[in-house]
């Protein structure tokens, strides 16, 4: 198994970037390496961490403004090779069709489920660590 994992999370919201870190924990399961944040506020973060390399997950918040995380879904699928796995945090289940045109893999809605975004996550996790072994 790997000795960690790196998550990047985009929110502009700090409370939203925290209830991600703590409904993470050390790792979301326990067939997961323990995870590495990386946080971001702004696209132009988002954008310089991708380009760096290095990140395993996209944990991207839907309720951003001015950079919405659906529209940045749909930005670095198209301009990032080997484009990292994205959970999407949307404001309503009813938006998850929304997340389907993003692109993105899976989607959870704010606030955040521990239990459900766990899952989520360790399932993200999973898959692409299973691509790079």
């Amino acid at each position: 198994m790997q000795s960690s994992a790196t998550v990047l999370v985009y929110s502009d919201d700090a409370n939203t970037r925290e209830q991600v870190r703590l409904a993470t924990g050390r790792r979301p399961a326990a067939d997961v390496p323990p995870v590495r944040f990386v946080e971001c506020a702004t696209l132009p973060a988002v954008l310089k961490a991708l380009d760096e390399g290095g990140i395993d997950v996209c944990v991207l918040d839907g309720e951003t403004v001015p950079a919405g995380g659906m529209g940045v879904c749909r930005q670095i699928k198209d301009e990032i090779f080997d484009c990292p796995p994205v959970l999407l945090l949307i404001g309503r289940p009813q938006d998850a069709w929304l997340a389907t045109w993003s692109r993105a893999e899976a989607a959870v809605t704010l606030p955040v489920d521990p239990v459900d975004f766990a899952a989520s996550l360790a399932a993200l996790l999973r898959d692409r660590l299973s691509i790079d072994a």
